[in-house]
């Protein structure tokens, strides 16, 4: 698989890349210290900081006080790093586990308070994270989270008991939806959010079969605000 690295070119993803093992004796001359999955969290951290558009192999270096080309033992490219960390941001998302899902086809909320809370937690990694979004367009998510996502995803449609070229549509609507989110994180209130994913939940619910839809699901709630503390009344003299 090829994802867009810069206008014109393609490059394989690094989740598909084999990368041969260093020497022994060159291992012996990569900076102490480092590793993989430190460079991911500093490249994590320095994206939320200044965003997509101000990263850089040598800004990120400087942060973690070495060269620029310390870097490069451990990656083969700036995009292979900005892949990685969209993995590890995606491993942010709040995903159902089975038991919980088999609690909730047991009469709890069902497949319907499984996407809410999917949805929910998608709008909150790419509000923490709002370099999520263009590089979920950039590049293919088939990291180990990225897939842990689908699967729980395609869990859901199972749920549905929807079939053929209505579980099809469903997925593509729940996709885009989620995906839609990054243009409008931002800006659009929690309220208009919460409205378009109840929306989208009852038309998925008025194409599953008979019996599979389950009884019509608790509007998806606002996050909760902040509240003043309760102030105290006088006491009388």
């Amino acid at each position: 698989m090829v994802s867009a690295a810069d206008p014109g070119e393609t490059r394989t993803s690094v989740w598909l890349a084999a990368r041969p093992a260093a020497p022994a004796r060159r291992r012996s001359e990569a900076p102490s210290g480092l590793d993989r999955d430190r460079i991911t969290a500093a490249t994590v951290r320095l994206l939320d900081a200044d965003g997509l558009a101000r990263f850089s192999m040598r800004r990120l270096a400087a942060g973690l006080g070495v060269t620029a080309m310390s870097l490069y033992w451990y990656v083969d490219t700036k995009q292979d790093l900005l892949e990685l960390a969209l993995d590890r941001a995606l491993g942010e998302l709040r995903l159902p586990t089975a038991v919980a899902e088999g609690a909730a086809e047991g009469g709890g909320a069902g497949w319907p308070g499984r996407l809410q809370t999917l949805a929910r937690s998608y709008r909150r990694v790419l509000a923490d994270h709002p370099w999520v979004a263009p590089l979920t367009a950039a590049y293919p998510n088939i990291g180990p989270h990225a897939r842990a996502f689908d699967a729980a995803l395609q869990r859901l449609l199972d749920a549905t008991g929807l079939v053929g070229a209505a579980r099809t549509g469903a997925h593509l609507a729940v996709s885009q939806f989620l995906h839609g989110c990054g243009g409008t994180v931002r800006r659009a209130p929690e309220g208009d959010f919460c409205l378009a994913l109840d929306v989208l939940i009852a038309g998925i619910e008025a194409k599953a079969p008979a019996g599979q839809a389950p009884a019509r699901h608790a509007p998806t709630a606002q996050a909760p605000a902040a509240q003043a503390p309760a102030r105290q009344a006088p006491a009388r003299p």
